[in-house]
């Protein structure tokens, strides 16, 4: 998609360290989006459309360009989200050229719980029925689970005249968790969503209590879908632990036949291996955690980077762990000089 996109929308950021501010939005946005730098300005480019991001003196000048209104809803969140985080306590003021209102967030999904099955010890599927499953076909597969306090009537967010969320507080405050949507099933109205049951005692675990206590019927929402899209590519490497599973099944289910899927994957022990299928030639390996000896916690990504060391260009190279594995797997493709757009390398928890 272009800067022809028919619907656009400008703002202005003032900040004290302008630099610093392109700097960081460029380093997190490249795993992202295509990303063009040249000095004070950034450029990117997504499914979403495009965002300028130009420096003049103490503040950045925005041009958002999109496909649709929802498109560009979405484009100025992810914006304004991320620099008022990267912002930190700093001074940072976000207006956009509209006279933008609180408003409904287009990509907030009223779902109710259908029922819960266990896939293995550890890994408990919701289902839940949705009115309009079709934002959740064939596009990103990750999303915001968003959970009311027990025995209150559930507040929604709103969209913030900045372009941010606008989240309920006090008494009304949410329980909001990031998952992947494990499978769409059109014919039933339903959205699958696999919450890893984590076995160590004293870990705080929301989402995966949510889900061993939820009762059909009970009403939650989804923020989303965005980001951890479905990779275009006739050969694919993925790569991940329990926290990426679902989101490896689901890439598996989906590829068109002909496609070459190599796969790494590392769970507990062998009671929590799934079987993957799909359309696609599949090679899998599995690695038992309990298992390993000595130091077991860099176990996946030497594994992963010793699979990568096998693997041509054009290989689309997908992995998602823990955040310090994921930046040695992230080194190891910057030094090998692999294609930005032909990867997807995300962090989806890390050590406390």
């Amino acid at each position: 998609m272009n800067s022809a996109a028919p619907f656009k929308l400008s703002g202005t950021a003032h900040t004290t360290d302008v630099g610093a501010m392109l700097d960081q939005m460029c380093e997190h946005f490249v795993e992202h989006a295509e990303v063009q730098r040249q000095g004070r300005h950034a450029f990117f480019t997504s499914r979403s459309g495009t965002a300028s991001l130009r420096a003049e003196g103490r503040r950045i000048l925005i041009d958002l360009a999109s496909p649709s209104q929802h498109a560009l809803q979405a484009s100025r969140n992810v914006i304004a989200e991320h620099m008022f985080f990267f912002a930190g306590d700093e001074p940072f003021d976000l207006h956009w050229a509209t006279d933008s209102q609180p408003g409904i967030l287009t990509n907030l999904h009223h779902v109710t719980v259908v029922g819960t099955e266990k896939v293995t010890p550890l890994m408990l599927r919701v289902k839940f029925s949705c009115a309009d499953v079709s934002p959740f076909i064939g596009g990103d597969m990750h999303v915001r689970l968003l959970v009311p306090p027990a025995g209150r009537q559930p507040v929604w967010p709103t969209l913030g005249a900045d372009g941010r969320v606008a989240w309920p507080g006090g008494d009304d405050t949410l329980l909001v968790r990031a998952y992947t949507i494990r499978k769409v099933d059109v014919g039933r109205g339903e959205l699958w969503i696999d919450f890893f049951q984590h076995p160590e005692p004293g870990i705080l675990t929301p989402g995966a209590d949510f889900a061993r206590d939820a009762p059909p019927g009970m009403e939650v929402a989804l923020l989303g879908p965005g980001s951890g899209h479905l990779p275009q590519a006739r050969r694919i490497f993925l790569a991940g632990d329990e926290s990426a599973l679902p989101a490896i099944a689901r890439i598996a289910e989906e590829v068109p036949a002909g496609t070459e899927l190599r796969v790494l994957i590392e769970v507990a022990d062998e009671n929590e291996e799934q079987r993957l299928a799909g359309a696609g030639s599949l090679d899998i390996r599995w690695l038992h955690r309990n298992s390993h000896s000595g130091n077991s916690g860099t176990v996946l990504s030497e594994e992963i980077m010793i699979m990568i060391e096998t693997l041509d260009e054009d290989w689309f190279v997908w992995v998602a762990c823990e955040k310090q594995d994921v930046r040695a797997v992230r080194n190891l493709l910057r030094k090998r000089g692999h294609d930005r757009r032909n990867m997807y390398v995300a962090w989806y928890w890390e050590h406390a």
